[in-house]
C-alpha cells in the first residue's frame, strides 16, 4: 500500500517511507525483501528518531499470524516477532511462565524492543535482549537463516541489538522462568541527601527499582520498589531516609493513574506488575520526546549531581526523569554491554527545537561519565561519538556490510554511523 503522511507514536517523526507493506506470512517477507531495493522493518512506532525511517519502503510484521510456542524442557519461548510484549506476556502467564523482566511499557513490539536494546530495571537484570536465545531473520538475498549460540563468532550477540540492519527478524526465542508474583510499593519525595548518600542500598533493594525525578529540590518525588514475592522483603526503610509513602495510586508523568499497574504493595503476576503502565491504557502522554543515557553504575551518584544544576532548563520542559539500574549484557550494541549500568531517562514536552537543545547540555554534562545513548531515542551524539561508545560498533558495521553488499536494509539513520 502506499504510505499516506504517517507519525511515530509520539508524532515528533514524519515518516517518509514511499510505502508501508503488510505482508501476512513469512514466505510473504521473503519474497517482499528480495523484490525491494531498500526497505526497513517498522515495530509499534515507539522509537523517538528515524531509525525505523526510510526513503524506501516500511515494513511492518503486525498481520503475520501471532506464534507462542513454549519448550518447557528448555524453558524457552518461540514468539512472532511483530507481536507485543504485553500479548507474550499474558500468553506466558497463561501457561505458568515468565520472562525475568519486562520495560515500563508492554506496549511495544518484541522484536523491536530487543533490536534497539530497551530494557527495564533491576541490579540483576540485562537488557530485554538478553534474555534471546535464538531468532529467525530474513536476509538480503530473501533467504532465511537461523541465529543462536550455536552459530559461530558471536553472531548471536551482534543479532540481538541489529538495529534493522541484518535482516527482518520474524520470529524471537526468549528464555523464560516460572510465573512469579511482584508487589508495586512508591514512596514520595526522598531527599537528595538521601538518594545520593544511600543510592546503591536504594536501587539494590529489591527486583526492580525506579526513581523518578525533576532535578529540583524535591529529590527524587517518587520511588518505584518492585519486590518479588519470592524474595526477601526490602529492607531500607525510606520513611527513616524522609521520604513519604504514597497514599494511593501516582502516575510518573502527568496523566491519569488509572493507567498506571497496581501499586500499593498488593502481590500480582509478573506480567502486570514489571511494567509501570497498563496494557489496556495509553501508556503516557503521547505528545513527547525521549532520551535516555545509559552510564557505568560507577558513575551514577557523581552523573545526577552533574546534571542538577539543569534543574531550571528542564522546569519548562521535562515531564518526567527516570533513574533505572541495568545489568551487564553480552550483546554488542546493548547500552549495557559489558557493564553494569544506571539509565538516566529524560521524557520531555514535544518542543523539538528546546528539546534539542536541552539534550546538548545533557550530553555535554554526562560527556564525562562516558555515556552511551539510547539506540531508540533522541541524542545528538556524532557517529564519532557513538564508535567511541559502543567499541563493538566497527565490527557490527563490517558484520552488516558482509550481511547486506547492497545496502538492502540500510537508511538514513543506519548509513551515518555505520559508515
Amino acid at each position: 500500500m502506499t504510505a499516506t503522511m504517517r507519525t511515530n507514536w509520539a508524532g515528533n517523526v514524519t515518516y517518509g517511507a514511499t510505502e508501508l507493506l503488510t505482508p501476512t506470512s513469512v514466505d510473504e517477507v521473503q519474497r517482499i525483501v528480495a523484490a525491494t531495493p531498500r526497505l526497513t522493518a517498522l515495530g509499534s512506532k515507539h522509537s523517538f528518531n528515524r531509525i525505523a525511517d526510510t526513503d524506501g519502503a516500511q515494513l511492518t510484521l503486525a498481520g503475520l499470524p501471532p506464534v507462542l510456542d513454549v519448550d518447557t524442557d528448555r524453558r524457552v519461548v518461540r514468539v512472532a516477532a511483530g507481536m507485543t510484549h504485553a500479548q507474550v506476556a499474558a500468553g506466558l502467564e497463561a501457561r505458568g511462565w515468565a520472562l525475568a523482566n519486562l520495560a515500563s511499557l508492554p506496549h511495544i513490539s518484541t522484536a523491536g524492543a530487543v533490536a534497539t536494546g530497551t530494557h527495564g530495571s533491576g541490579v540483576r537484570n540485562p537488557s530485554l535482549a538478553q534474555a534471546v536465545v535464538g531468532l529467525e531473520v530474513v536476509r538480503a538475498s530473501g533467504d532465511t537463516a537461523r541465529v543462536d549460540a550455536s552459530t559461530p563468532d558471536g553472531a548471536l550477540d551482534a543479532h540481538r541489538v541489529a538495529l534493522g540492519a541484518l535482516g527482518i527478524v520474524t520470529t524471537v526465542e526468549l528464555a523464560i522462568e516460572p510465573s512469579f508474583e511482584v508487589a508495586t510499593t512508591v514512596h514520595l519525595d526522598l531527599p537528595w541527601d538521601a538518594v545520593l548518600g544511600h543510592f546503591d542500598a536504594v536501587v539494590s533493594d529489591a527486583y526492580s527499582v525506579s526513581l523518578f525525578t525533576s532535578f529540583d529540590d524535591r529529590g527524587a518525588r517518587q520511588v518505584w520498589v518492585k519486590h518479588r514475592t519470592d524474595e526477601p522483603a526490602p529492607q531500607v526503610d525510606l520513611v527513616a531516609l524522609g521520604a513519604r509513602p504514597a497514599d494511593g495510586p501516582v502516575h510518573p508523568g502527568e496523566n491519569d493513574t488509572a493507567g498506571v499497574t497496581e501499586q500499593g504493595g498488593v502481590p500480582g503476576p509478573w506480567s502486570e506488575r514489571l511494567p509501570h503502565f497498563r496494557s489496556s491504557f495509553t501508556p503516557s502522554t503521547g505528545a513527547e520526546i525521549q532520551a535516555e543515557y545509559v552510564i557505568p553504575a560507577s558513575h551514577a551518584i557523581a552523573a545526577l549531581e552533574a546534571l542538577r544544576p539543569l534543574a531550571s532548563v528542564f522546569a519548562p520542559l521535562l515531564i518526567a526523569a527516570e533513574v533505572r539500574t541495568v545489568a551487564a549484557d553480552s550483546a554488542w550494541l546493548a547500552p549495557s554491554s559489558e557493564r553494569q549500568s544506571v539509565g538516566i531517562h529524560f521524557t520531555f514536552r514535544r518542543e523539538p527545537e528546546a528539546v534539542e537543545a536541552a539534550v546538548h547540555r545533557i550530553e555535554e554534562t554526562l560527556a564525562p561519565f562516558d555515556p552511551r545513548p539510547h539506540w531508540g531515542k533522541v541524542s545528538v551524539a556524532t557517529a564519532e561519538r557513538l564508535h567511541e561508545a559502543y567499541p563493538r560498533l566497527g565490527d557490527f558495521a563490517a558484520l552488516a556490510r558482509d550481511l547486506d553488499p547492497t545496502g538492502r536494509f540500510r537508511n538514513a539513520f543506519l548509513a551515518r554511523i555505520l559508515s
